[in-house]
């Protein structure tokens, strides 16, 4: 493996952000708030542009944008669309490149997005991030991180821009160490989600007051952060995503994926896996993933008039 592009000291690299969706473009504009030159692109160049008036240069072609970058990020939907853009950038690619590949796309597709940078001489770092539209747009991610020692001083800047804390669970980004832990948590998540829905759906069919819910678990062991947003996007009916229901249904088949080839059943992650087929079915692919509180629900319809599509 080519070893990483020195810096002169002081000077902040160059970074090229390839997928400007909500996450990737939030962590467009935290790198641009820290002072970082960055360059970005998307399939839908309509997507990045709005990055301009921030101060980021938008490419035609990856393999523009990653020309001249000392960091390439990659906040694309899954395996196969950040190769194909990776595939596209390779004329652009400078050996000793630092890639730090922060979509979730699972155990198995970072194994092979690992041996591409090997193909082309860059440094792999298997970089998910943790958090959703807010916590992006404020540069306060978890950064879960695995890959070599010299790669970790490139990326300090970057990570220090998009997150509020990183943390090294390796220095192989091959082993998928960090995507592994992104994959658990990711679990986590989807169990809160779909318990605060389903909490929230039955409270509604047994004519209970769902704010009483929120009361009593208010300030004990059973409340949280994430019962407090997900419940507020349900009861609010604003839907509005700051993770897509499309994205955790992803997310969900990858945990089942990771479960099954370790010879473990999940049946929580299974359940909810099919939970969210059944809202994105309903017409909440596009929502916030609290709508997959509508599967619940015959057709996607609450008894309050929640119907299909986003309120």
């Amino acid at each position: 493996m080519t070893a990483p592009t020195a810096h002169r000291a002081g000077e902040l690299p160059t970074a090229a952000v390839l997928g400007t969706g909500i996450m990737g473009a939030a962590m467009a504009r935290s790198l641009l708030r820290a002072g970082l030159p960055v360059r970005v692109w998307n399939r839908t160049r309509a997507k990045a542009r709005p990055l301009e008036a921030d101060g980021a240069r938008v490419a035609d072609s990856p393999a523009e944008a990653v020309t001249g970058a000392d960091v390439v990020v990659t906040v694309l939907n899954d395996g196969p669309r950040v190769l194909a853009a990776m595939k596209d950038a390779a004329e652009g690619l400078s050996p000793g490149t630092v890639w730090a590949q922060s979509a979730t796309v699972g155990v198995a597709a970072t194994g092979e997005l690992a041996r591409y940078a090997r193909e082309q001489g860059v440094t792999f770092v298997d970089a998910p991030v943790l958090g959703t539209r807010q916590p992006a747009e404020a540069g306060e991610l978890l950064v879960l991180a695995a890959g070599p020692a010299p790669a970790r001083e490139v990326l300090a800047p970057v990570f220090d821009a998009v997150g509020r804390r990183t943390v090294w669970v390796g220095d192989d980004g091959a082993g998928a160490a960090a995507s592994r832990l992104k994959l658990v948590l990711n679990s986590w998540v989807g169990a809160l989600n779909h318990a605060t829905g389903e909490a929230i759906g039955l409270a509604r069919a047994l004519d209970v007051d769902p704010g009483l819910l929120l009361d009593a678990v208010s300030g004990g062991p059973l409340d949280n952060g994430y019962l407090r947003a997900k419940s507020a996007a349900i009861l609010d009916g604003d839907f509005t995503p700051s993770f897509t229901v499309a994205n955790a249904l992803k997310d969900a088949r990858l945990i089942v994926e990771a479960a099954g080839r370790a010879g473990l059943r999940l049946d929580l992650a299974e359940a909810g896996a099919a939970r969210l087929e059944r809202a994105e079915r309903a017409g909440r692919g596009e929502d916030d993933m609290a709508a997959s509180y509508f599967a619940s629900f015959e057709g996607g319809v609450d008894g309050d008039g929640g119907g299909r599509g986003r309120d």
